[in-house]
């Protein structure tokens, strides 16, 4: 294998977006995961250099808030579901990046109860998404269209339903990322 095959996203500028008592694995897991494939990735949230606890104890440091940052500045973001959600989409500085890189087509990946935010931020009208089954109603009442998938790729738009759910949730991210997800075949 290449040194590029290992680390596909060399390049690429990656965000996530964490809240209080976030999923801890669906803070961490992308974030490492992220940085093995090459990107630089900075945890981001409604302040920056804030101690956040996940719902199982683990400590993350947000490095920015999301307020700081516009669409220019990131070419992937992810967001942890948990509790965190709930506070993320209140916040104008995460639902303002969320619509503005949703508008320039970039790659947004949720998880559990992420797509919280992604209501808030009132981009999945009309989009196939997943999500934890709780928040389900909430999704199709903003007009998405959910299914109960391990992942769901729709466009720019990744969404899975809970942690053991992730390798595959950042296989597809990674795909869309790199620009190799569901390539259009002649039928």
């Amino acid at each position: 294998m290449t040194h590029h095959e290992h680390q596909p996203l060399i390049g690429k500028r990656a965000a996530v977006m964490i809240g209080p008592l976030f999923e801890d694995l669906e803070g961490a897991y992308p974030y490492y995961r992220l940085q093995e494939a090459g990107a630089v990735v900075e945890l981001i949230g409604i302040d920056g250099g804030t101690p956040l606890k996940g719902k199982h104890g683990l400590e993350l440091t947000t490095d920015r808030a999301a307020a700081d940052l516009a669409s220019d500045d990131l070419d992937i973001l992810v967001i942890a579901g948990g509790f965190g959600p709930d506070k993320l989409r209140t916040n104008d500085g995460v639902k303002e990046l969320v619509s503005g890189m949703h508008a320039d087509g970039k790659p947004i990946a949720f998880i559990c109860h992420a797509g919280w935010v992604t209501i808030s931020a009132g981009i999945v009208e009309g989009r196939r998404v997943t999500s934890v089954p709780a928040i389900a109603d909430d999704l199709r009442n903003a007009g998405a269209r959910w299914e109960d998938s391990e992942v769901v790729v729709d466009g720019n738009l990744i969404s899975s339903r809970r942690p053991p759910d992730l390798p595959a949730f950042m296989r597809a991210m990674i795909e869309v990322a790199v620009g190799t997800a569901e390539p259009v075949t002649a039928a």
